[in-house]
């Protein structure tokens, strides 16, 4: 062997194990003997810098080439894409398009990938083409490559289609078919080619396997989950060690609320990845399980192994926020700040959301304006949460200053803008913003932007006009918008439109409860008992179940949470009798009545009242007034709610804000409802 092939060889080999420097002192003996440029040996030493993480040392040492062949130009590409950098290898492949040499199948296949890596459907569509004018098209490794790239770029139909033409298929082609059925979300299918691929004598590989555990699920498909986590463990597999499968059966189990099969896996893994981390301490967290959810969370701080990412601090920052756990936040937020990852945009983002789901305008303002990078999504949060707040006329000053900073708004911040103003009952403004959505051609209006217009024609008792905009827009309805519909004709009475739009939301989503709810309390309210028992009796005939409604306070640091007539709290007794003494205290000083329309109930008053008693919030706001959470000198107490606050305990709770000097501020699913001095900020329209 000559010392040029074993320079080739040696070089080849630090290429394959990452031995960088070995390498680099490979380049220095190759320059010293003169061989600087050789073909063959520029080509490896372009090849082992890339897979070293050293692009600009490889481009270096293309650049000084005086000839180069395919390979040359691919190595380098390939180095581009390893290294995350797809633009820079789709800039050379056009480069190379000038040049006299002609790709091949790597150079196809690499570019390919950078398409799809880029999410650019356009560039992969023309380097198919040139895939087809070559003759490469049918080559295994680029068609391969093709049905990928379409794939990663949201083009799952086209994806198909060459899917089903493929003269070749190999493990390589299903798995790039069923992963991407499994991220458009289509986990039908993808369970479907994996039970075609078996029929057809392929064995499943691992990312075979973590694909259709995740079409698992997304579907919720705990059987087909199980029935795969069952094979496994007769082909013998190990969840100690291979963690991606791991991790996905993790995930799996958590989403289909088997925490302690799901508990069971992780603990028997060696090398625990992030996403088993992520996936559990999420599964207990949505389940209301935050201690142990916390306990994880510490676990994975004193890991080794890992270092807490943005991804998880995001994620649990999303819980927090939702459940609206101010301390738990606060805390977090403390942690954020000590770690690399709290710097990430989206962590920033997690934390003013957080706060501002927890009713803490202020202290996300501050974090807002302390932000030194801020993108359209920071922008965003802040508009929507001073809407949700009722305070559209700082979204407005908000919208402006972000385009005065050169932030172009998306169909997100239109929608957060059109929200605001309706919440603030700004129609004027509103109908402005919704002129310019119209007029900006580089967003795409969907149905929620018309429901926003429509949700604030409803809210100016506006009926009919907002029902002709229904009628008139160049989309289909969809069940939010006719929803927001006949929620507006609950509040103004308009029985007429009302059972209108009710009748085809029962035939257009008839297994939804929510449906038979409004239509029937709207029934009702107008005193059409028969047409409200005949939904009733549908309804319990087709064994829907509505949301039970749940309220929550935090006090002293421990989050109680209450449902309708909840009597487990070991101090419910206090409660109801707080509640009598409140009752009668707002009936004497204000002349409160209970609002026994919202009981819906066909029966006598007395039993109306007592129902309206034991609504959730209600047993949350007496808690905290069983707490002394007044008496401690606490004059804004905050309760959140899962439903939209019924009318009686809004009135009830505008009252009780003027007889205790207190501010009660309640979060429910529509908005903020901030009760001061008898008033109420949503002036009484939600």
């Amino acid at each position: 062997m000559n010392e040029r092939q074993r320079l080739a060889n040696l070089l080849r080999n630090c290429s394959k194990n990452l031995l960088l420097d070995q390498g680099m002192q490979a380049h220095g003996t190759v320059m010293k003997m003169g061989l600087g440029f050789d073909l063959m040996l520029s080509n490896d030493l372009i090849d082992m810098y890339g897979k070293c993480g050293r692009t600009g040392m490889a481009c270096a040492v293309f650049d000084r080439m005086p000839e180069r062949n395919v390979v040359s130009w691919t190595a380098l590409m390939c180095g581009y894409l390893q290294n995350g950098n797809a633009k820079g290898s789709l800039s050379l492949f056009s480069k190379m398009g000038l040049s006299e040499i002609k790709p091949n199948e790597f150079t196809f296949s690499i570019n390919l990938k950078a398409s799809g890596f880029e999410g650019i459907a356009e560039n992969g569509m023309q380097i198919h083409n040139m895939c087809t004018k070559s003759g490469f098209e049918w080559v295994t490794v680029v068609s391969n490559s093709i049905l990928d790239m379409y794939t990663k770029c949201g083009r799952v139909s086209e994806a198909a289609r060459m899917f089903n033409v493929m003269p070749v298929k190999n493990l390589i082609t299903w798995n790039a078919m069923i992963a991407g059925y499994t991220l458009e979300g289509n986990g039908e299918r993808a369970l479907l080619l994996f039970r075609q691929m078996q029929g057809m004598g392929e064995v499943p590989d691992e990312y075979t396997i973590t694909s259709t555990l995740k079409a698992c699920s997304g579907l919720g498909a705990i059987r087909q989950g199980s029935q795969i986590h069952s094979s496994l463990i007769t082909r013998g597999f190990l969840c100690s060690v291979r963690t991606m499968i791991a991790g996905a059966l993790v995930d799996l189990y958590v989403k289909c609320s088997h925490l302690t099969k799901a508990q069971r896996i992780f603990d028997q893994i060696e090398q625990k990845n992030l996403v088993s981390w992520n996936a559990l301490i999420l599964g207990y967290a949505q389940e209301c399980n935050l201690l142990q959810a916390m306990d994880l969370f510490r676990q994975l701080r004193v890991s080794i192994h890992h270092q807490v990412d943005g991804f998880v601090l995001s994620s649990l920052m999303g819980v927090f926020a939702d459940f609206a756990l101010v301390e738990q936040g606060k805390q977090m937020h403390a942690f954020t700040i000590k770690i690399p990852s709290g710097l990430d945009i989206s962590v920033t983002n997690s934390i003013l959301d957080m706060y501002l789901k927890c009713g803490l305008t202020d202290e996300a303002e501050k974090l807002f304006n302390e932000t030194p990078v801020r993108n359209v999504i920071s922008w965003t949060i802040m508009i929507t949460g001073y809407g949700k707040h009722g305070l559209g006329r700082k979204s407005i000053r908000l919208f402006h200053q972000m385009q005065s900073e050169d932030i172009e708004p998306d169909g997100v911040t239109y929608l957060a803008m059109l929200s605001a103003c309706s919440h603030s009952g700004l129609v004027e403004e509103c109908q402005e913003y919704f002129s310019r959505l119209c007029h900006d051609r580089r967003i795409k209006r969907n149905v929620e932007h018309y429901a926003c217009m429509v949700d604030l024609l409803g809210r100016a008792g506006r009926l009919k006009e907002a029902k002709n905009l229904i009628d008139s827009m160049p989309l289909k309805p969809n069940v939010g918008i006719l929803q927001t519909l006949l929620s507006a004709c609950k509040v103004h009475g308009d029985l007429e439109i009302g059972r209108e739009v009710g009748e085809t939301l029962l035939r257009l989503d008839g297994d939804n409860p929510v449906n038979y709810v409004m239509l029937s309390n709207i029934y009702a309210e107008a005193g059409y008992w028969k047409e409200c028992e005949r939904l009733r009796k549908l309804f319990k005939m087709k064994g829907l179940k509505k949301e039970a409604g749940r309220s929550w306070v935090e006090i002293d640091k421990e989050v109680h949470f209450f449902y309708n007539r909840d009597e487990t709290h070991p101090l419910t007794e206090k409660i109801h009798q707080k509640l009598k003494e409140m009752e009668q205290r707002i009936k004497s000083e204000i002349g409160y009545v209970h609002g026994v329309r919202f009981a819906l109930h066909d029966v006598e008053e007395e039993s109306k009242e007592e129902s309206l008693r034991v609504h959730s919030e209600k047993l949350a706001i007496g808690l905290a007034l069983v707490c002394g959470e007044v008496d401690k000198g606490h004059k804004t107490i905050r309760v959140f709610k899962n439903l939209r606050v019924c009318g009686d305990c809004h009135a009830f709770i505008k009252g009780l804000s003027k007889v205790l000097k207190v501010v009660f501020l309640v979060r429910d699913a529509n908005r903020f409802h901030k009760f001061e001095n008898g008033l109420c900020s949503c002036g009484d329209y939600w």
